[in-house]
């Protein structure tokens, strides 16, 4: 009797292999929809998906993992730099876009979220090469030194203006509030909004109206 001892090259464990690796496959080629709350959610990845962004009214499409960030999106695959990378932690506002007209710090927004809207950035504002008036006005004023935190100051306060074309000081300064400018050009960015509402700028706001009402220092002018 003769004993076929040649192995049949598929294995128990390379059929478990292949068997958990064929479950999966529905879970990574496409989005699965699952009910949350009684609302049906699509739930994309671990890989890469199609995304569609509409930026500055142009259509941008790209193969993005469904982590990827709308400012990482923005700069690193459609060339947009508008929007500054610098806490990165939605704290300084210098990747400030607006989508759909809200204001949205773009580094802890999510690219695919971003879909089936329009976003601005600040390229965006004006026509064309032309600059829009409020980028015109931090010209005017002097407002911007680095420049790093300019571009979502712009989107800022384009949007507050907005919102509040007549805003007073103390509005000017709450609305503003999400954008910090480490070079304290705040002076400048308040008469960029004065000049815009139509007058000349009366009193303080950003850093420089904390100053104003904070104590003296006891130890008087240097």
């Amino acid at each position: 009797m003769t004993t076929n001892n040649k192995s049949s090259g598929f294995s128990r464990r390379d059929f478990l292999k292949i068997s958990s690796i064929a479950a999966s496959v529905p879970l990574v080629a496409g989005p699965k929809v699952i009910e949350v709350a009684g609302q049906e959610v699509a739930v994309h990845g671990p890989g890469a998906v199609p995304v569609t962004l509409s930026v500055n009214g142009k259509r941008f499409n790209a193969e993005l993992e469904p982590r990827v960030t709308l400012l990482d999106a923005l700069r690193e695959h459609f060339d947009v730099t508008g929007p500054k990378r610098v806490c990165d932690r939605a704290e300084c506002g210098a990747c400030t876009v607006l989508i759909d007209d809200r204001l949205v710090y773009s580094c802890t927004t999510l690219a695919i979220e971003a879909q089936g809207k329009e976003i601005v950035t600040a390229e965006g504002l004006g026509g064309g090469d032309r600059p829009h008036a409020v980028q015109s006005a931090f010209v005017n004023n002097d407002a911007q030194q680095c420049g790093f935190c300019t571009p979502g100051f712009t989107v800022a306060a384009k949007s507050f203006l907005d919102r509040n074309p007549h805003g007073h000081d103390a509005e000017i300064a709450h609305g503003l509030a999400g954008n910090l400018c480490r070079c304290g050009t705040y002076r400048g960015i308040h008469g960029v909004v004065a000049q815009m509402t139509g007058r000349e700028p009366q009193g303080n706001a950003g850093t420089t109206m904390i100053a104003s009402r904070a104590t003296p220092s006891s130890k008087g002018d240097a």
